[in-house]
């Protein structure tokens, strides 16, 4: 079974830029989707972006729609958020998933 690990969360000024990794252990990333999901304080967790690995198929969450992108390298078998001008609002854990496994979660704070 694919264990998720995420990576490469921190804290960063309003306007400013991160990127998350989402690596396989265990196994590879195969033909499913793979996904990353937020929660913030007090929030349900909420979907941010999917990729489907053999086919490059991209989804955003209508909020990071032109600021998120999510990629991948096959010869790493890692998934990247690139998040660019951050807001407040994308403060929370980020959590990548793959079928029916999670990651630990890495945290995003974006201060004023």
């Amino acid at each position: 079974q694919v264990q998720p690990v995420e990576s490469g969360g921190g804290l960063v000024q309003a306007g400013g830029s991160l990127r998350l990794s989402c690596a396989a252990s265990g196994r590879t990333f195969s033909t499913n989707p793979i996904s990353w999901f937020r929660q913030a304080p007090g929030k349900e967790r909420e979907f941010v972006a999917s990729i489907r690995w053999s086919v490059l198929t991209t989804l955003y969450a209508d909020s990071v729609k032109g600021r998120f992108t999510i990629s991948r390298d096959n010869a790493k078998n890692t998934v990247y958020l690139q998040m660019n001008s951050l807001k407040p609002e994308d403060t929370a854990v980020y959590y990548c998933n793959y079928l029916d496994a999670w990651g630990q979660g890495t945290q995003v704070t974006v201060s004023q």
